[in-house]
C-alpha cells in the first residue's frame, strides 16, 4: 500500500516558528479585544465621538458600524487568534482573512469619515503585519490525498 504524507511545510501551523505564532497570536488577540471594546463603546452611544463624522455616510448612528466591528472584525480576529493558539490547520486562511478584513475596515472607515484618529493607521499597520506574517503559512499546493 503506497501512502503519501503531508510534509511539515504543508501543515503550516505546526511547522511555524514559535516567534511568528506568538506575534501573530498576540496581535490578533489584541485586535479582537480592541474591536470588542470599540463595539461596546459605539453601542453605548459613543459619547465622545462627534456625530458629524457620520454626515455623508450611510449611517445615522454608530449602531451598525459598531455591530460590524464587534461581530465581524472582532469575531474574525478572535477566531484567528484561537486558531493560532490551537495550532489549527485553519490558521493560515483565518489569519489572512482577519488581516485583510482589518485593512478593508480601515479603508472603508477612512473613505467615509476621513483620518480622525491615530488608531486608524495603527490598526492598518497591524492588519498589514498580520497579512505578512500569515502569507508564508498558506500552503502553496493543496495537500494530496493518500493513494489507495
Amino acid at each position: 500500500m503506497n501512502t503519501q504524507t503531508t510534509s511539515r511545510a504543508e501543515a503550516a501551523p505546526e511547522g511555524t516558528p514559535r516567534a511568528i505564532r506568538w506575534i501573530l497570536g498576540a496581535l490578533l488577540g489584541f485586535l479582537a479585544l480592541n474591536a470588542f471594546g470599540g463595539a461596546w463603546y459605539g453601542l453605548s452611544g459613543a459619547p465622545n465621538v462627534p456625530r458629524e463624522w457620520l454626515e455623508g455616510s450611510p449611517f445615522s448612528s454608530y449602531l451598525i458600524p459598531s455591530l460590524f466591528l464587534g461581530v465581524v472584525v472582532g469575531g474574525a480576529c478572535l477566531a484567528a487568534c484561537i486558531g493560532v493558539l490551537r495550532k489549527s490547520r485553519f490558521t493560515p486562511p483565518l489569519a489572512m482573512s482577519a488581516g485583510v478584513l482589518l485593512l478593508a475596515w480601515i479603508a472603508v472607515q477612512v473613505a467615509l469619515i476621513g483620518w480622525v484618529s491615530w488608531l486608524q493607521p495603527a490598526v492598518a499597520i497591524c492588519g498589514a503585519v498580520i497579512v505578512l506574517l500569515a502569507a508564508p503559512l498558506v500552503p502553496r499546493e493543496p495537500p494530496r490525498a493518500a493513494a489507495r
